[in-house]
């Protein structure tokens, strides 16, 4: 499952309808918090992340996620790219950092990158 995870609702069920699109079937959270409280944190095969959520933030939730073992591929999403930002994203092992608005077909590329790279 791919879980979206983006406080602006338009982005969010705009790139969920993308995945579903593709054939992934998808969980959406307007937040990092309503995330780590659901079931879909260990059915989740791949995140899409957006940076800047109100409360805990994207980059704060992936840290949080490793500290717990859980080593999903992240796809980290922006409206407000900063160099240091992405550099210490993908530092940390987001698969990418896409602005937004995102290129609907290098994220289903993305996601394909994700997917590929966990264990068999």
């Amino acid at each position: 499952m791919i879980s979206i995870v983006d406080d602006d609702a338009l982005v969010r069920e705009a790139t969920a309808n993308l995945v579903r699109s593709h054939g992934f079937a998808t969980a959406n959270f307007t937040s990092a918090e309503d995330f780590l409280e659901s079931d879909a944190v260990d059915d989740t095969t791949c995140l899409i992340l957006d940076v800047q959520l109100p409360g805990l933030s994207g980059i704060e939730l992936q840290k949080r996620l490793r500290a717990k073992g859980k080593k999903m591929p992240v796809i980290f999403i922006t409206a407000f790219p900063e160099e240091r930002v992405r550099a210490s994203a993908l530092a940390a092992g987001a698969v990418a950092l896409l602005d937004k608005p995102y290129d609907a077909d290098f994220l289903i590329d993305c996601v394909g990158v994700a997917l590929r790279s966990l264990p068999m």
